[in-house]
């Protein structure tokens, strides 16, 4: 297990497959303190920048699932957990990982613009 430092907070980063994963619920908690990862993936904003990130890396990614899933994206009701989505989608932008050093992780792409 990695860690790297911002502004004095430790944050955890993991390899899945050879790709860095940057904890996001370490950075929020130093940010937001109980602000969680399931309400900034309700957000619209939020997941349109997800669909276009997948867009451009993951060829696999279910495109239909997505489509349903945004279009219910900041109604009140509307809720999902990272693992769900990873599911429904085959998402790889976004990691839940349980025990230790759980948390919900995003993918740290250093090679955006070699990939693009």
């Amino acid at each position: 297990m990695a860690k790297i430092s911002v502004q004095d907070t430790e944050i955890n980063v993991v390899s899945v497959n050879g790709e860095d994963y940057i904890c996001l619920t370490d950075m929020m908690k130093a940010k937001d303190g109980d602000f969680f990862v399931t309400d900034w993936l309700r957000n619209r904003n939020t997941l349109e920048f997800i669909g276009i990130w997948e867009k451009v890396h993951n060829p696999s990614f279910n495109y239909g699932e997505f489509a349903t899933i945004r279009s219910q994206a900041g109604l009140n009701r509307f809720k999902i957990s990272v693992k769900e989505f990873v599911a429904k989608t085959n998402a790889i932008s976004l990691q839940a990982k349980a025990g230790r050093y759980g948390g919900t992780y995003a993918h740290k792409d250093s090679t955006a613009g070699e990939r693009v």
